[in-house]
C-alpha cells in the first residue's frame, strides 16, 4: 500500500518523500573540567597527619580539582586506599596521589557491578561523567600492536603491558582500562606539582601518552587484521564517544601539565604525543568516531 501510495503522488512530492533525512551535524567540542591548581592549600598541608589523610584528600581536590574529591568520595571506604597513600609527610602525600588516583580509578572502573571483563566496562571520566555499560566485544591480545611501534619512546611500558605474558594477552578492556586511570593519576599531580618533590609522579605524562598510543594503534590492528571485530565496536555509540573523550581528554592534560616536563613526564611524553598526532593515527580516530579533531593548539576539541 506504501508503494501504490507513493507512486500515486505527483512528481515534486514523490520526490520529497522519497528524499533521505540529512543527519544531524555534531556541534564543536571541547573537553574540559574544572581545576584550581593555585588554590590555596597551606592551611590543609599546616594541618596534615598520618590519621587525617582521607579528609586532606577530599579537601585539597575539592579546591584544586573536584573530580578528584568526587572520586576519593566514591571510594572511600575502598580498603586498598592504604597501599597507595604516602603519610609520613604532606609533599610524600601529594605525590603518591599519581599512583593512588589511578588505582582507585581502576577499582571503581572494574568493580563486578559495572564492569564484566572483556563483555562491558566502566570509566570514571570526572565528576559530572561516569560511563557504564560501554560494550567491548572481547577483542584480541594487545600485544598485536607491537609491530607498529617503530621506536623505543614507550619501551619500558611496552615491557609491561605488551611484551609481558600476561599483560600482552590482555584485549581492549585492558586498553581502556589503563588510559582512564592514566587520565586521572595525571591531573590528580598535576594539580600538586608544587609540592611534588621526588620522582613518584615522574611518568605521569609518559602513561597517558603512551596509552593513548596504545589505543590508536588497536584500532588500527582492529581494522586492518580483525575486519569483524572493528564492526562491530564500530558498531557502538557509547564506544565511539569514550574514544573520542579520551582523545580530547588526553590532550587537554597533557596541555596543562606541559609546563611540568621533568617533574611529571619525560621528554618522550611529547614525543609520543607527536607520533600519536601522525595522519594514519588521526585518520583512525576520526573514521572510527565519525568525528573531526583538531590539531592545532586546541587539540581538546573537535572540529
Amino acid at each position: 500500500m506504501l508503494v501504490a501510495t507513493l507512486f500515486s503522488l505527483p512528481l515534486t512530492a514523490a520526490t520529497a518523500a522519497a528524499a533521505p533525512v540529512a543527519s544531524p551535524v555534531a556541534a564543536p567540542y571541547c573537553y574540559e573540567e574544572p581545576s584550581q591548581p593555585t588554590a590555596d592549600v597551606s592551611d590543609l598541608k599546616a594541618r596534615f597527619t598520618s590519621s587525617n589523610w582521607m579528609q586532606t584528600l577530599q579537601a585539597v581536590y575539592q579546591r584544586r580539582w573536584p573530580s578528584g574529591q568526587a572520586l576519593a568520595i566514591a571510594q572511600a571506604k575502598d580498603p586498598y586506599w592504604n597501599q597507595f597513600v604516602q603519610k609520613n609527610s604532606f609533599e610524600a602525600f601529594a605525590e603518591s596521589m599519581m599512583v593512588a588516583i589511578h588505582e582507585e580509578t581502576h577499582m571503581w572502573d572494574l568493580d563486578p557491578a559495572r564492569s564484566r571483563w572483556n563483555v562491558h566496562t566502566a570509566a570514571w571520566i570526572n565528576a559530572a561523567r561516569q560511563d557504564t555499560v560501554v560494550p567491548l566485544h572481547d577483542g584480541f591480545p594487545r600485544k598485536e600492536i607491537l609491530p607498529l611501534i617503530k621506536d623505543r619512546l614507550s619501551d619500558s611500558m611496552d615491557g609491561i603491558y605488551l611484551r609481558d605474558r600476561t599483560q600482552g594477552d590482555y584485549h581492549l578492556q585492558g586498553v581502556t582500562a589503563e588510559l582512564n586511570a592514566g587520565l586521572t593519576g595525571l591531573p590528580a599531580v598535576t594539580v600538586l606539582q608544587e609540592y611534588i618533590k621526588g620522582v613518584g609522579a615522574s611518568n605521569s605524562r609518559d602513561i597517558a601518552a603512551t596509552n593513548l598510543r596504545y589505543l590508536l594503534l588497536y584500532l588500527r590492528v582492529a581494522k586492518d587484521r580483525h575486519p569483524d571485530y572493528w564492526a562491530k565496536i564500530k558498531n557502538e555509540p557509547k564506544l565511539r564517544e569514550l574514544v573520542l573523550t579520551q582523545f580530547l581528554r588526553t590532550a587537554y592534560w597533557l596541555e596543562k601539565s606541559a609546563l611540568y616536563t621533568g617533574k611529571l613526564g619525560s621528554p618522550n611524553a611529547d614525543k609520543i604525543t607527536t607520533t600519536n598526532y601522525a595522519p594514519e593515527n588521526i585518520a583512525i580516530l576520526e573514521e572510527f568516531t565519525g568525528r573531526k579533531v583538531r590539531t592545532d593548539t586546541q587539540k581538546n576539541c573537535t572540529t
